[in-house]
Parts: structure tokens; sequence; C-alpha cells
């Protein structure tokens, strides 16, 4: 089976699944008046997303990474996580949360297979982690993420979206809470949506704020593995953990892009700035595997060389939570 490259040169081993559009929390850069259905819930099943994972990882796909919406509201998660988990070629099962209920399930997601562990703390604040997620939940988060290292979850990340009102508290919390960590805790530009343009307008600040802020204080920037997101982690000699940036506003930065997603309901998006998608879903059948793998690297001719959020064009993306972020 071939490998999946674009028309720029670009070799994509990574795949991004939403399972679900249905999130929990009303976090106010993306759902802050909550979730609102967009249409009927039929999000894929395990069977269909058995066959969308196999024929991924036919290409050489070998890192997925579990999205929503929040992922975990899904009754079958540990079912999906242990299906894909046992599909050779896969080495690395993903999932993105919130953390709801992370210290509740921990155990049973590693457990069923899960590597790479990544949970949305935007503040580490109570009353502000509240006042941004509109749930009082940050202690047990943090306990439920301290509980997936110590079941030794391989990889375990933090994420935290860059607001103005982050930069202007300074990262003091969020390096002291990493210094006898091992884990990530990285920090994601605010990007630029169908529905946030006032919210974007005045909470936006470039990375180059924490770049500038950990250059300062001796953390240096680190090299990438071949399957790593976009997120660049930076490393200080006093600390077991790392700070991460993700600035999808810098130059240069899909020219590296080695990712696809597909959404909840089965299409495959190009871009998560693009516009609609490649419908899979009508493929994801028995006896339909070689005309599933060719619809998809077809598919790849159409994909863009970058967004265009620096033209304050976002696509048809009106929140991250519609298509896994």
């Amino acid at each position: 089976m071939g490998r999946l490259v674009d028309g720029f040169g670009r070799r994509f081993r990574y795949l991004r699944l939403s399972i679900t559009e249905v999130c929990n929390y009303s976090c106010t850069y993306c759902l802050p008046d909550g979730f609102k259905k967009s249409g009927a819930m039929s999000f894929l099943t395990p069977d269909e997303i058995d066959r969308l994972v196999r024929a991924f990882a036919g290409f050489g796909v070998a890192k997925l990474r579990l999205t929503g919406g929040e992922p975990s509201v899904r009754r079958d998660l540990v079912e999906i996580i242990a299906r894909a988990a046992a599909t050779p070629g896969i080495d690395k099962v993903a999932i993105t949360t919130n953390g709801w209920n992370l210290r509740r399930n921990a155990a049973a997601w590693r457990e069923a297979g899960l590597t790479n562990l990544n949970v949305s703390i935007d503040s580490l604040d109570p009353a502000v982690f509240h006042r941004i997620t509109g749930h009082d939940q940050l202690n047990q988060i943090v306990a439920g993420l301290d509980l997936a290292l110590a079941l030794g979850t391989p990889t375990v990340k933090a994420n935290a979206v860059l607001l103005r009102d982050t930069v202007e508290r300074g990262f003091d919390a969020f390096t002291d809470f990493v210094r006898d960590r091992p884990i990530s805790f990285r920090f994601i530009e605010l990007m630029r949506t169908g529905d946030n343009a006032a919210y974007f307008d005045d909470q936006h600040v470039s990375g180059v704020d924490l770049q500038g802020w950990l250059a300062a204080r001796g953390w240096t920037p680190m090299a990438k593995a071949f399957d790593d997101g976009p997120a660049t982690d930076y490393s200080h000699p006093d600390h077991a953990g790392r700070i991460g940036l993700i600035a999808p506003y810098a130059p240069g930065f899909c020219d590296s892009c080695n990712r696809l997603r597909v959404t909840s309901r089965g299409a495959l998006r190009l871009c998560l700035f693009g516009e609609l998608g490649v419908n899979l879903r009508d493929l994801l059948v028995p006896g339909q595997e070689e005309a599933l793998q060719a619809r998809i690297q077809a598919a790849l001719v159409g994909k863009p060389a970058g967004h265009r959020l620096h033209e304050n064009n976002s696509g048809d993306t009106r929140q991250l939570a519609q298509f896994g972020g």
C-alpha cells in the first residue's frame, strides 16, 4: 500500500478523528453558550471507526488521536480505544479530553491501550478556570492527570489556550506545575473561528509573547519527533516537564503539516480551516476497503498549502468542537 503524500510533498502519518461534536463544557473561546446540535446525532459507530482506522493504517498512519467535542461523553469510548490499539500498524492511540471524568476512567483507558493523553487545563487558578470553562472542576482534573502519570501512561500533556488574560497573569504557575511532572504543558494560540470574532479581537496575543518569556528564563526549544504535532516544546534543566507552543499564525506553520482529520460523521477534512470535506462514511462498510483507500488518496490532491487565518478566513469552521480542533 502506498503512502499518503499531498501535492506539496508532505507525508501524513497522523490522523485526528473526532468521535462526537458534543461537549459538556462551555469554554469562552469555543462554546460560550454551550453545545447546540447542528444535525442528527449520528456519529460514527465503533465498526465504522474500526474500518476507517484500518484504512489509514494501511497507508502507514501510525498515530491516532480521538477528539471531539468531548470524546469521553461516549459510553463506548473504551471499546473504541481498544479496537484502535489492536489495529495492525497503529502504535500510538491518543485522546484529547477536558478531563471531567479522567480520574474515574484513566485506568480503563490505559488498560484498553491508550498511550497518549492530552488534558485541557486553561488556568491553574480555580476561579479563572471556572470562568473560562463554566465548571469548577480544576482540582479533580489535576488529580486525574496525576493518576494517569501514576498508571504509567507513556505520554501525558496538558493544553491551554493562550489568552491575553494569561499573558497578563504570567506563566510562573505553569512552569511550577511542570517542575516535578514529566509532562508538556502546551499553549495554543487563540484561533479565529466563525463564531468567536469579537472574543478573538479582545483576547488574541501572539505566541511570540510566550517565546520571549521562556527565552528570558533559560528555556530552550527542542527538536521534534517525526510524528509530533505542530507544537514546539521548550525544556529547562531545573524542570522535569516542558512548556510547549502551538502558533498557527507563525510564518511557515503549515509547511510541516503531517496530520489529517476526519469528522464525527465521517468527512475527511483536508484542513481544519477549510471548506466542506470529502465524505468517507458511505464506504465504511464491508467490501469497500479498496474504494475507501482510493477515495482517501485521491482527496489529497485538493489539500491546500496552508490555512487562510491571516486573512481572517476560517473556512466553514464555526467553532473548534465542530471538527475536533
